[in-house]
């Protein structure tokens, strides 16, 4: 799917593009992956790393502009949209920001990728955007949205629209590893709540999950990956075993356990080895086929959530993950 082909990566300058770029260009050989983002200073990095390889482009561009995707979409096949406004503090501050990003740039892009004749098109979600008390995650829902309607709404084009959701990515820029290892030396680290649950992933598996979503959809699915969860305060001792662990509360915004699959998603929402997929709801499409393939429908109101998950974290296995990735970790 994704060989010999021409891709765009919205915001891929980000954690995720930086691993998607090297990852696709080894496994898959595609004719060109263009990066699309409105920072010029981390497309700069990020060409250094690419420096003599044809198949790496740059554009500058926002998705808040329409009439620029038009033309950075132009001979392009497939689209991975990871372009977002996602800290959630920033976003309760900025609404107005948050909501042109993240719901009328999922709009503009829908539109482009119609209009150009891409053939696939994946979006990266968030746990966030399942049952959101933010609002961050409430744009994400209603991106999440479009982009199943989308295929409703491409009529008789040939675009295909689907997502991915997944949680926390373990030493991405800004994510609470890197935190609280840039700060183990105060010998305190600040715990919200000591309940609190959060999902585990790699970006190499957030990598393997896009990959999978090109090759299987038939349009208007959400894909979610299986991983571990692990307790907040299981990984503050991960990362620093001698350091105090100080409860400081919940922020605004913040939930106790991560979501990605609500009781309500259950009535669409079928099983496999690896992952879950939420059938889109809209025509019957949770009933056809060629959608569920092999897949085992989950039990009515079945949540998946970092609460309740079936597989854990340890500690032990966070370390290992830590001194193997220590080079990279908050670095992209």
């Amino acid at each position: 799917m994704l060989s010999n082909q021409a891709i765009l990566v919205t915001g891929g300058t980000g954690s995720f593009g930086n691993t998607f770029v090297p990852m696709t260009l080894a496994r898959y050989n595609p004719k060109k992956i263009i990066i699309y983002s409105r920072d010029e200073m981390k497309q700069w990095e990020m060409a250094k790393k690419f420096q003599g390889d044809p198949r790496v482009r740059f554009f500058i561009g926002d998705v808040r502009d329409r009439e620029r995707l038009y033309r950075a979409l132009d001979g392009v096949d497939l689209v991975v949209h990871a372009a977002a406004t996602k800290i959630v503090p920033t976003a309760e501050y900025n609404p107005f920001e948050c909501v042109k990003t993240n719901v009328l740039g999922a709009m503009h892009l829908i539109d482009a990728c119609i209009d150009r004749g891409v053939r696939r098109v994946v979006a990266l979600s968030t746990d966030k955007a399942s049952s959101p008390v933010n609002l961050y995650g409430a744009t994400k829902l209603a991106s999440d949205k479009l982009f199943v309607a989308g295929n409703s709404y491409a009529g008789g084009h040939d675009t295909r629209f689907a997502v991915v959701r997944y949680g926390n990515v373990m030493g991405s820029r800004g994510s609470v590893i890197p935190f609280f290892l840039s700060i183990r030396d105060q010998g305190v680290l600040p715990i919200t709540d000591a309940r609190m649950t959060r999902f585990m992933i790699s970006l190499e598996q957030g990598v393997e999950l896009v990959w999978h979503a090109f090759e299987d959809m038939v349009g208007g699915e959400i894909y979610v990956k299986k991983i571990p969860s692990m307790k907040v305060t299981d990984l503050a001792t991960a990362v620093a075993p001698e350091a105090t662990q100080k409860i400081v509360g919940i922020r605004p915004g913040e939930k106790l356990h991560e979501q990605m699959i609500s009781p309500e998603d259950s009535f669409y929402t079928y099983e496999y080895p690896e992952h879950f997929k939420i059938l889109p709801a809209i025509h019957n499409w949770d009933t056809t086929s060629e959608r569920i393939k092999d897949g085992v429908k989950v039990p009515e109101g079945f949540e998946y959530a970092s609460d309740n998950n079936g597989e854990w974290m340890s500690i032990e296995q966070l370390r290992e993950w830590v001194a193997v990735n220590a080079h990279k970790i908050g670095n992209i």
